[in-house]
């Protein structure tokens, strides 16, 4: 399963054309109404103009919620629950403020190279260079979590395709247990890898 969450996908579009730095801003100013706005109205809203700028990034509708279908899944488990034993306002409140976010990001990382992003985090954080903060490292882990959402996705799609296959997927263990077994050997590889370069000693 391929996910559009940290990966790029070249085109020219307005978002694509749009500055790195511009839509990083946009991105936080846009999440800090969806987090403070309440009701169900502002979900519905939010979840509306995140949909809408996944539709003109050019990256393909369609395929980006295929390659979000983790977090429908999550977000359908969120409204159940909260039908069942809350209010349909904040079903719909909650489950629509989850979606815009996850929508907001990848259309960020989508229609933005990654080294731009990590390009403009160093250069914002360059006066912080003073009081101790180093922004190479917190581009490189702003970097590492870009390459491990799509990988953690992957692997989430590829173990309960496999307990698919063997006819076990309503059994969580069977493919829980792998996934925690892969994620855990993906995290030490990279952690590896970056003691190896001298990257993670302090």
């Amino acid at each position: 399963m391929v996910t559009l969450l940290g990966t790029y996908r070249p085109g020219t579009t307005w978002l694509h054309r749009m500055p790195a730095g511009a839509k990083m801003l946009a991105l936080m100013a846009l999440s800090t109404v969806v987090v403070v706005l309440r009701g169900p109205v502002s979900g519905a809203a939010a979840l509306a103009v995140a949909l809408g700028l996944v539709a003109w990034s050019g990256t393909g509708f369609a395929a980006t919620l295929r390659s979000l279908r983790p977090f429908f899944v999550m977000a359908a488990i969120l409204l159940a629950y909260h039908l069942l034993f809350g209010t349909w306002q904040v079903a719909v409140e909650q489950v629509g403020d989850l979606l815009a976010l996850v929508l907001l990001a990848t259309v960020l990382t989508a229609t933005t190279p990654v080294d731009e992003l990590l390009d403009t985090i160093v250069r914002a954080l360059g006066p912080l260079r003073r009081v101790g903060v180093n922004p190479e490292k917190v581009a490189l882990a702003f970097s590492l979590v870009l390459r491990t959402i799509p990988m953690l996705l992957t692997i989430a799609g590829e173990t309960r395709d496999a307990a698919r296959a063997r006819g076990l997927e309503r059994n969580p263990r069977t493919w829980l247990t792998p996934f925690v077994v892969r994620t855990v050997a993906h995290a030490r590889d990279t952690g590896d890898a970056l003691h190896a370069r001298g990257l993670g000693d302090d």
